[in-house]
């Protein structure tokens, strides 16, 4: 694909979020870990015009239930701050007028306790918490390119994140059901809790589908017309 065609690179966590990403226009990056940033830098390398950070989040807020959408002014990681690109986010409003348009927090790992989710919160005054949005944001800024980030929110504040749910994330955006397995073989009281994560999750994926498709092609980027790919190691 040349530069001149014009994408813009979807950054996910998960596969499953990657393939809902996918259409005209955009290109997907997921996974975590050096892997990820590997995806990242490649796609930008090989002409991407915009970033956005994509899929579900932990819900930080808690008036906030499994399903509700918001679109970053901006994301927070410790210390640092990025803002999302304003025209680019009020394109994604008109399309997505329920969404909510509030900061987002960047963690390099799981956040899976109400107390935790409850500090977090306190700290930053983000709504929701995900693990790629400040590596995308970070990079997008680094490479002087627009982001914008659209995520779904999944586990509400008040819900624990079973540890067994974290153990089968692994780099490539894939899960490992094995090591779940085996979480929860050590750890079987963690079962309701999947259970009602996977609730969560039906709903946050459903949402976060429908989101993407009123977000349209190359989700309200005036420039992306690449066609849909994702990005291997």
């Amino acid at each position: 694909m040349s530069a001149a065609q014009g994408f813009v690179l979807a950054v996910s966590g998960l596969a499953r979020e990657a393939s809902i990403a996918a259409g005209p226009g955009v290109r997907t990056a997921a996974g975590g870990g050096a892997g990820l940033l590997h995806r990242i830098e490649a796609a930008i390398a090989q002409g991407a015009d915009a970033v956005l950070s994509f899929g579900i989040a932990g819900g930080l807020d808690p008036r906030l239930g499994p399903g509700a959408a918001i679109l970053a002014r901006s994301v927070r990681a410790g210390s640092e701050r990025w803002a999302a690109d304003e025209a680019w986010r009020a394109r994604l409003a008109d399309r997505l007028p329920a969404a909510l348009v509030a900061d987002l927090a960047g963690v390099e790992a799981p956040v899976l306790t109400p107390r935790d989710k409850e500090a977090l919160h306190a700290a930053t005054g983000a709504l929701a918490v995900d693990m790629e949005s400040h590596v995308a944001a970070r990079l997008a800024a680094a490479h002087g390119l627009p982001f914008a980030a659209l995520r779904v929110v999944c586990d509400p504040a008040a819900r624990a994140v079973p540890p067994a749910a974290a153990a089968g994330l692994r780099e490539d955006g894939g899960t490992d059901a094995g090591a779940v397995l085996r979480a929860l073989l050590r750890s079987p009281g963690q079962l309701p809790g999947l259970l009602r994560l996977a609730l969560d999750a039906r709903t946050a994926f459903a949402a976060l589908g429908r989101s993407r498709a009123a977000a349209g092609p190359g989700f309200a980027f005036p420039a992306a017309r690449g066609d849909d790919t994702d990005v291997r190691p």
